[in-house]
């Protein structure tokens, strides 16, 4: 479907044609139509679908012909973390950019200057927010924030919000916002707990479901069997055997984030890293070399995983196994874009072999092990207990600092 056939206000199409959109993904042919009816919509797609476009697509359209509130904030897009807010709002500039509506990006780790501007615009009015959670309910607490008149909520990303524990937050702000609006949510997976938020927000929901789609097969996957103390080195001579012009390295934890940017920098190997404990001045920094291609190595917590919008990382490795099989699709994803050649290795220790069991098993391929250099010595063999039936669930709590992520 062309993106000439949905009836769009001829400003926002003047966005859409210099943005080079030309041909709907299923999300948008499936998700635009009825959030132009006005129906509330829970969408089930991965990162890649082109979901963002879905949902902001339709809503601007909706501003422009309905009008807005000059004084009240309009529309608000709630999402996971500060990167995925920016690129959202990004995005939002580049398709709105022949129309007159006002946005905002909302977002933690700013200074004194953001903070300002970001009171100015919630207290004075703006059309659409993207903002994280954590920052909006602070904002909301303070007293100024002018939502009386709200037409549209739109929850991108929410199983990664409840993993995050924001659960609480999410409600504080749908607490304070007008009962009559209409409601957009879009999560890659499908927790029991998306559907209780669903019942909780949603009213008659259209329900649209993408499947996941499987890791491209041109992604050379490789998996490396180690013991914990393998893994640097084997990091180190990974990099150092091939020129990769851009190398995305995911971490479970900032702390390994931290060590093993330290030890590639000992190594001679120019590292930067992405973790919540950076100032966002700095996290902005890093990014903008990586992706002019001054930084050829980085190093991240799964808050990029998502939110990366890059199309030449010819090079993905977990440092960890993801947690689930879609945080791994999500994660090698990153690479062999826009028609790109890539590669994804793993590396597994042997707690984490029968979690990588069920990853292959997701993705319905066996991946290839391969033998660590000679001078590493001995790996462990691969042999992962039997996968029980139903897995095991996912809890959803607040972990102390995780709204800072």
């Amino acid at each position: 479907m062309k993106f000439t056939e949905f009836g769009f206000d001829e400003q926002l199409m003047e966005g859409i044609e210099a943005s080079n959109y030309e041909t709907a993904t299923p999300i948008q042919e499936q998700a635009i139509p009825h959030i132009l009816k006005g129906n509330d919509l829970l969408a089930f797609a991965q990162t890649g679908t082109g979901k963002t476009a879905a949902f902001l697509l339709p809503l601007i359209n909706q501003l422009l012909i309905n009008g807005t509130d000059p004084n009240n904030i309009n529309a608000m897009v709630i999402v996971p973390t500060r990167e995925l807010a920016i690129q959202i709002s990004q995005h939002l500039e580049g398709l709105s950019y022949f129309t007159n509506l006002s946005s905002i990006a909302v977002y933690g780790g700013g200074d004194g200057n953001n903070f300002i501007q970001e009171k100015k615009a919630l207290s004075m009015g703006a059309d659409i927010v993207v903002c994280t959670p954590g920052k909006m309910m602070a904002h909301i607490k303070m007293g100024y924030v002018k939502l009386q008149h709200l037409q549209y909520l739109v929850l991108d990303e929410a199983d990664r919000m409840l993993d995050m524990g924001f659960y609480d937050d999410i409600m504080f702000i749908i607490n304070h916002l007008p009962q009559k609006r209409q409601n957009l949510l879009f999560s890659a997976t499908m927790p029991d707990k998306i559907k209780l938020l669903a019942k909780r927000i949603l009213h008659q929901p259209v329900e649209i479901s993408i499947a996941m789609s499987k890791p491209p097969e041109k992604i050379v996957q490789r998996a490396y069997m180690v013991y914990d103390q393998q893994k640097i080195p084997l990091i180190q001579y990974l990099l150092q055997e091939k020129n990769y012009k851009a190398v995305l390295i995911f971490c479970s934890s900032k702390q390994n984030v931290k060590q093993l940017t330290k030890d590639l920098k000992r190594a001679g190997i120019k590292a930067g890293e992405i973790h919540s404990d950076l100032e966002q001045d700095s996290r902005e920094d890093v990014m903008m070399r990586y992706k002019s291609g001054r930084l050829p190595v980085l190093v991240a917590t799964d808050i990029l995983s998502r939110g990366i919008d890059i199309d030449n990382i010819d090079l993905i490795i977990n440092f960890d196994v993801p947690h689930d099989g879609e945080d791994y699709v999500h994660r090698i994803g990153r690479t062999a874009r826009a028609e790109a050649d890539g590669s994804a290795f793993t590396l597994v220790n042997i707690k984490d072999q029968r979690k990588f069991q069920a990853i292959e098993k997701l993705i319905g391929k066996e991946v290839q092990k391969d033998k660590v250099p000679e001078h590493l010595g001995s790996q462990p063999t691969y042999t992962p207990a039997p996968l029980r039936q139903g897995g095991n669930k996912k809890q959803y709590y607040r972990k102390p600092g995780s709204r800072h992520k």
